[in-house]
């Protein structure tokens, strides 16, 4: 049985640094052999939180429930089922951008936080998925681990905004495509 590979991608630019190196990736998980999925934040409907904390009340490794309709349940669904994960997003002064942000929020129901509770917990202490890590200059990997993936790769994209439509190189396509054969095993 293939691999599922899930795709997130945060950025708001399509075909540009994050697209572009995100599909290097993905070609070489699907010369492994992988099924890939690619979501496009920038496509979906997924509200901000509103941190009523509604998902996190109940214990146990399975996400919560977010009482807001929209995407997000679909994506917990797809996130659950993928055996491997490609996270990606640019970086815009500082942060990750305001389009994976919002996403990243919504993964609060991967921890257990009852009202009495100093803190959050993650769900899962195992990490069977495997997660890939691109941005355009550096994302932390709390987002992996919550959603119980360990990083077998980053790629860090720097000096990325020196022209309006700049590709990547060879050497960052070579890599990209290494990392994308190493989330898939």
């Amino acid at each position: 049985m293939s691999q599922r590979v899930l795709a997130i991608l945060g950025s708001y630019r399509p075909g540009h640094t994050i697209d572009q190196a995100a599909q290097a990736v993905l070609d070489g998980a699907r010369e492994r052999g992988a099924e890939v999925e690619v979501v496009q934040l920038r496509e979906r409907h997924i509200e901000f939180c509103t941190n009523c904390r509604a998902c996190t009340q109940l214990p146990g490794e399975a996400p919560g429930a977010c009482p807001l309709e929209d995407e997000m349940a679909g994506l917990i669904d797809r996130i659950e089922r993928a055996d491997a994960l490609l996270l990606a997003a640019p970086v815009n002064f500082f942060a990750v951008n305001a389009l994976f942000k919002r996403f990243m929020e919504r993964l609060v129901c991967y921890a257990y936080w009852p009202w009495e509770g100093r803190g959050p917990q993650l769900r899962r202490k195992q990490r069977p998925k495997r997660a890939v890590l691109l941005t355009s200059t550096a994302m932390p990997a709390i987002t992996a681990k919550t959603v119980g993936a360990r990083p077998v790769g980053r790629l860090y994209l720097g000096l990325v905004a020196m022209q309006p439509d700049q590709s990547q190189t060879e050497k960052v396509r070579r890599r990209a495509h290494r990392l994308g054969e190493r989330l898939v095993g």
